[in-house]
């Protein structure tokens, strides 16, 4: 069932680009893979038909930008070809085990993102009927496997291999013996196509690698293999049966994948915050009506209000995300919540209720973990509900309903708009569903209402202290390990602020419950451990607790950085460093206190030296487990 969204790995990873048409493919998919790079990578390569209907390809492990002026003089030329992007796993990141893989003789070339689950079953039987293999990678299999059976008709050859295949795969694949063809083919990894205008088409595993050409995309699913020629596209499963599919709209435009003047996309991304926390708001919550109005789940406000419990899956940041779901859930509308990670739950033996509401959580909509957990939960008959950022992607089209976040695209690997976003349409659930079952009067309601939308000039007001937190960041570079700290709703704030560290700096950090710091970590804390403490909410009892804590943490000549409500001066004779924040309602308090933690984590990153839009070993959509 798809998506009823409102409208207001181990393996290999990353960027794959392929091109047909009657241009030189050469530069498109050179632009095409740079708009990818965020994901992170460690290899790249590329194959073209030539004039003469053979495959030239390049591949190396390293940086596209060291070696795009040189791909200009390797001589690949032609209208059709293939990239990609690799952040390896199967083989080390070396020039052979990059993409493209080639089959024996050469013939045919494919980019792969993915993991084939019984590669090493199919490698044997292979090798038994005379295949040469050249890399340490599954992906390698594929190749051979469509040469094994390729008997004049590619997309026959490409069903008939991918029938033998288990695991997941987004494939962009050319063959001499049909020099006018790109295959494309789609399992568990995105894969969409671009069409330009009959006959030039690109195939991406991101649409910000078609927008510069169109905004007109048709986004396959999984087990649906796309046949692209210069006379059209035909899209079929892997039994040979046609699909047909309708072609979506690009929700965002060119610009708004461009730095725009930031040094980087992950500032970029946190100065957004004012607008993007605006737009996850714009049109939901009504305050002249003191209501919250959501679209994309009107139609099962009679079951999300009876239902006996609500579960969130997600993984990283969105699990943070969540887990600020579940205390609003409990604490605004009542509901018995809880948070699972999805990376476990997918394995775990756990009952699927149907009186509970499943809610999962992604930026991309393509986290693997996060996607088989949503297929076992309709596997057991339950309702999922999605809160997602990019429009088309899979679980969108999985989903019982849900809610977009409207976020635009998002670059940086390290989340931070779409966090906030996250939680403020948490927040507007809560409320919402806060109402339905009589747990709000109101004059509540318009108070939460009221603080909400006042959320945008809030951030910006903490933005307006970059220059102040980078030169905190100055002081606190050098530290090899951090602990952070808050309670209630600034608990998962404080893992937030923590994960962004480590993150993106390379620095350990560790977030905890302030009150189980003297449950293990306080044995940790010295002048050599910066402790940064979540403490706003000075009228709220659980501020006397943190203060207690920090008391703790400064009579063990720990440094203390706070995170505190504007006018509050009596905590500065506490902590070594204060940030201020706002004053606002204290469920939504994990909007603003993480805002100075991302541009702490930032400008620690920058000085430190520290690529912070592609930290090593990580990728922006985790695609695979």
């Amino acid at each position: 069932m798809h998506f009823a969204f409102d409208r207001a790995e181990r393996g290999n990873m990353c960027g794959i680009v392929a091109y047909i048409g009657k241009k030189d493919a050469t530069p498109i998919l050179i632009n095409g893979l740079k708009r990818l790079l965020y994901r992170g990578y460690d290899s790249f390569g590329f194959a073209v038909m030539n004039e003469k209907n053979n495959i030239d390809y390049f591949k190396k492990p390293g940086r596209l930008d060291e070696e795009e002026k040189n791909l200009s003089k390797m001589g690949l030329e032609g209208a059709t070809g293939i990239s990609q992007s690799r952040w390896a796993t199967h083989g080390e990141p070396n020039q052979v085990n990059a993409h493209p893989h080639v089959d024996c003789r050469e013939e045919i070339a494919l980019v792969h993102n993915g993991i084939i689950e019984n590669y090493a079953t199919l490698k044997a039987w292979l090798k038994e009927h005379g295949h040469k293999f050249r890399s340490d990678t599954d992906t390698e299999v594929i190749a051979h496997l469509i040469e094994e059976h390729n008997n004049g008709d590619l997309l026959k050859a490409v069903q008939k291999a991918l029938s033998l295949v288990e695991g997941t795969y987004g494939l962009g694949i050319i063959s001499k013996h049909e020099p006018n063809t790109l295959i494309g083919a789609r399992k568990g990894s995105p894969l969409a196509v671009g069409v330009v205008k009959n006959g030039e088409y690109i195939l991406a595993s991101d649409p910000a690698a078609i927008i510069e050409h169109t905004k007109k995309v048709i986004y396959l699913d999984d087990g649906e293999v796309v046949k692209l020629t210069r006379k059209g596209m035909h899209i079929t499963n892997l039994e040979n049966k046609k699909v047909q599919k309708q072609a979506q709209e690009i929700q965002w435009d060119l610009e708004q994948i461009e730095k725009t003047g930031f040094d980087h996309f992950m500032l970029k991304e946190i100065f957004e915050q004012p607008q993007t926390i605006e737009n996850a708001i714009r049109g939901r919550a009504l305050i002249n009506e003191n209501r919250i109005q959501l679209g994309g789940v009107s139609d099962w406000l009679d079951f999300l209000t009876n239902v006996d419990r609500v579960v969130f899956l997600a993984c990283g940041t969105s699990w943070h995300a969540g887990l600020i779901g579940e205390y609003l859930f409990e604490h605004i509308a009542g509901i018995p919540s809880e948070v699972e990670y999805a990376s476990e739950f997918r394995y775990k033996s756990v009952p699927i209720d149907t009186r509970t509401a499943y809610f999962v959580i992604s930026q991309s909509g393509e986290t693997a973990d996060t996607l088989e957990s949503l297929r076992k939960i309709k596997q057991g008959g339950a309702k999922v509900f999605g809160i997602v950022n990019v429009v088309g992607s899979s679980i969108t089209r999985e989903t019982d309903a849900g809610v977009y976040l409207h976020a635009g695209p998002e670059i940086g690997v390290a989340s931070t708009k779409a966090f906030t976003s996250q939680v403020t349409v948490l927040s507007q659930l809560a409320i919402l569903l806060g109402v339905r079952r009589g747990k709000a009067v109101p004059k509540e309601v318009r108070s939460r209402i009221d603080a909400l939308v006042k959320i945008p000039l809030q951030v910006q007001e903490i933005l307006d202290q970059n220059e102040k937190i980078k030169q905190l960041a100055q002081k606190y570079y050098k530290f090899n390990n951090f602990l952070y700290l808050g309670r209630g709703f600034n608990f998962p704030t404080a893992l937030e602020g923590a994960l962004k560290l480590k993150e993106i700096s390379y620095i350990h950090a560790e977030g905890y419950p302030a009150a189980e710091m003297k449950h293990g970590p306080i044995a940790l804390i010295d002048e050599n451990m910066p402790v940064v403490v979540v403490a706003t909410d000075t009228e709220d009892v659980i501020y006397q607790k943190v203060v207690s804590n920090i008391e703790e943490v400064k009579a063990r000549s720990g440094n203390i950085i706070a995170i505190a409500t504007e006018g509050n001066e009596s905590i500065k004779d506490l902590v070594t460093e204060v940030i201020y924040v706002p004053k606002t309602n204290g469920y939504l308090t994990p909007l603003l206190n993480v805002i100075p933690l991302q541009l702490l984590a930032y400008h620690i990153a920058v000085i430190r030296g520290c690529d912070v839009d592609k930290p090593r070993n990580l990728a922006k959509a985790v695609s695979v487990e």
